[in-house]
């Protein structure tokens, strides 16, 4: 361990070189340890010598990079497997400009920081520009979850050892040496054999079972059938009560039920109130932050992690590329400075959340292990404020921090309680020898007594001249409850008895709905299954597609293939997207489970349980199985090539920026 205090002592001809993933985060870094003179390149002083990327330098070699025998597409070439991995720097000149720059410094550093972003794909960057730049000295690695003065300072002052990273970078090769595996082999594979030489068919470890997500999802909508079916319900004393035998599927049955009730009195059964509790809603991570921003706002998922890294990075949020909902219990002791933080905040010289607050201000914020869990946090913890004022934000900034802020203080407030009621009655016939000749019925209001965490739910103060975007009418991944609003029932004592009107309305059964970003960002997170409860899905995301930090470019991925486009905020599959998963038998390339699978033993070799060897063996084994089916194939299926003048002009321009 590496102490910040040594590292300010030292004297200038003993160089340490820090290495940031951006400009801006390495001058914030800079100006923390004393190097405010500026460099080509660098930042320099105290002792240190402060340089930074500009994301990735580095990425693995091209086919051609390791025989030219690859450079042309050909079957007979196919499986390429290198006897072993290289990386190239990226053929950009601003990249190679400063690439020289840093391997300057790196061969004559004594010691190098690694700075880069505290996460697998940080680790990757880093990793690759030191091995292309040949540093030989220790390397320090600064671990951070948040960008303000404090947490840098207290990172220098502990700084790891590389060598305690390891297993993160091994997951993070591993993950790229199987997505180059399986994405150039078969994007050649089946390019060759079904796109007719003219269309490119990309295929990758994780975007060709979202796209078969979409496509399965498209194929139930247009191959479903309404059905009718028949509701019997009756108004009561102005409210509405549904008969619990359920629905009607012919409307005969309807219709004798419906003359069975007609012009005889309404009776009250029963009559149960229950008093209930609600807790808040876990703290965001980024897929529950990325949901909630698509659904409120209609941004995409894209637009949601490049607002919440800027805040990021301008010190006012937590590191976001995460997976879990909880804080370490050590993040407990901090947590009322940046709630003082919040209560000083205002948007348009109001005081945002100070009423939110006032409730729990001057007491013990109460520490729940629903929120406090460090053996539910590995890497980082849940996205929440620094305590760091806001300033300066954008109108999108703004939203994505309320978000933010309000789950964070909603966590600390009460449960949210309320009162069910339920209300049975029942019409009978008269008849008593009548089989079926009573027929119940059933009403439920729901009462909040103390709105508790849910006065975080209001909106927020908001510039006049912005408006919300409405929510996505798409979006209900359970339709009812989307729509279900609460109610007060008026009072009902058991054994009243009076007038009624019934009613038999004709429905028709409804398709699942289109995925949006919300819904698919959900489907990818617990591998294609729909589930609501939170604590199931947590557990379900060990075996999800992607990672939080992946799953936006891969679905913007699959718009620039031309392989899904947007109507409204629904995600449709175009013909190319739909033949190209029917052309795909092979299940291993996409199925969600089967990925998912991968997806877990990725986790695993980051917790060192399951061998990054043993992995890229697995896979390549895989790969060849599929080369084999693919070549073996009898028919004379071929996917159709859309042409150019086809295409939307959109697309076109989409096709000349990729």
């Amino acid at each position: 361990m590496l102490a910040y205090s040594y590292l300010c002592i030292l004297k200038t001809d003993y160089m340490i070189v820090c290495i940031a993933e951006k400009p801006s985060v390495a001058r914030d870094i800079a100006r923390i340890i004393g190097a405010t003179s500026s460099r080509d390149g660098y930042m320099e002083g105290n002792g240190f010598q402060v340089t930074w990327t500009f994301g990735h330098l580095c990425t693995l070699k091209e086919p051609h990079d390791y025989t030219p025998m690859w450079k042309a597409w050909s079957l007979s070439s196919l499986p390429m497997i290198p006897d072993r991995f290289g990386i190239k720097l990226i053929d950009q000149d601003h990249i190679k400009k400063q690439f020289a720059i840093i391997e300057q410094l790196m061969q004559q550093a004594e010691r190098i920081v690694n700075c880069g972003d505290a996460g697998q794909e940080g680790e990757l960057i880093q990793r690759w520009v030191m091995q292309k730049a040949g540093a030989k000295c220790p390397v320090s690695r600064l671990w951070i979850s948040s960008m303000t003065d404090e947490a840098i300072r207290e990172g220098f002052q502990n700084l790891k050892d590389q060598q305690d990273y390891q297993p993160l970078y091994m997951a993070g090769l591993s993950r790229a040496i199987g997505d180059w595996l399986l994405g150039m082999n078969c994007t050649r594979l089946y390019t060759l054999k079904y796109g007719q030489n003219h269309q490119v068919l990309s295929i990758g470890r994780v975007q060709t079972p979202t796209l078969a997500l979409i496509v399965n999802r498209q194929k139930e909508i247009d191959n479903f059938k309404p059905e009718p079916y028949w509701v019997l319900a009756t108004v009561y004393r102005d409210t509405t009560f549904t008969a619990t035998k359920g629905k009607f599927t012919l409307k005969e049955e309807g219709e004798q039920a419906f003359a069975l009730i007609e012009g005889k009195p309404f009776t009250v059964t029963k009559v149960e109130k229950k008093e209930s509790k609600e807790q808040p809603p876990q703290l965001y991570d980024l897929t529950s932050l990325q949901v909630d921003c698509n659904r409120k706002f209609g941004f995409s998922a894209e637009m949601t992690l490049n607002l919440i890294q800027s805040l990021y990075e301008k010190k006012f949020t937590t590191y976001p590329r995460v997976d879990t909902q909880y804080l370490s219990d050590d993040i407990y002791p901090k947590c009322p400075q940046t709630m003082n933080g919040l209560y000083q905040t205002k948007f348009y010289g109001k005081a945002v959340y100070a009423e939110l607050i006032k409730p729990i201000g001057g007491k013990a914020l109460k520490k729940s292990k629903r929120v406090f869990d460090t053996s539910k946090v590995t890497d980082h913890h849940a996205i929440i404020p620094t305590g760091v004022i806001p300033q300066g934000l954008s109108d999108a900034e703004q939203k994505v921090f309320d978000l933010v802020a309000r789950r964070f203080i909603g966590v600390f407030l009460p449960d949210c309680k309320f009162s069910t009621t339920t209300v049975l009655g029942e019409v009978s016939s008269g008849n008593s020898g009548d089989s079926g000749g009573t027929i119940e019925f059933k009403a439920t209001g729901k009462e909040i007594l103390d709105q508790g965490w849910r006065i975080v739910r209001a909106k927020a103060p908001d510039n006049p001249e912005n408006s919300e975007n409405p929510e996505n009418p798409d979006n209900p991944e359970n339709p009812e409850k989307a729509t279900e609003e609460e109610r007060t029932l008026p009072t009902f004592v058991k054994g009243e008895t009076g007038e009624h009107t019934p009613t038999l309305t004709e429905k028709m059964t409804t398709p699942p709905p289109y995925y949006n970003e919300a819904s698919l960002l959900r489907a990818m997170e617990t591998a294609g299954k729909f589930v609501e409860d939170e604590t199931l899905r947590a557990a379900m995301k060990e075996n999800g597609i992607g990672r939080p930090s992946s799953r936006a470019s891969i679905i913007e991925t699959l718009f620039k293939r031309h392989y899904i486009r947007r109507e409204r905020k629904r995600l449709v599959a175009t013909p190319t997207g739909i033949e190209l998963i029917d052309l795909i038998r092979e299940d291993l390339l996409k199925s969600c489970e089967l990925t998912g699978i991968w997806e877990k033993k990725l986790r695993d070799i980051e917790h060192q349980q399951y061998d990054a060897l043993q992995f890229i063996n697995e896979l390549k084994q895989q790969v060849a199985d599929i080369i084999h089916d693919v070549m073996t194939d009898p028919t004379n299926r071929r996917i159709t090539v859309v042409a150019d003048s086809d295409k939307p002009k959109k697309d076109k321009a989409n096709k000349k920026a990729s």
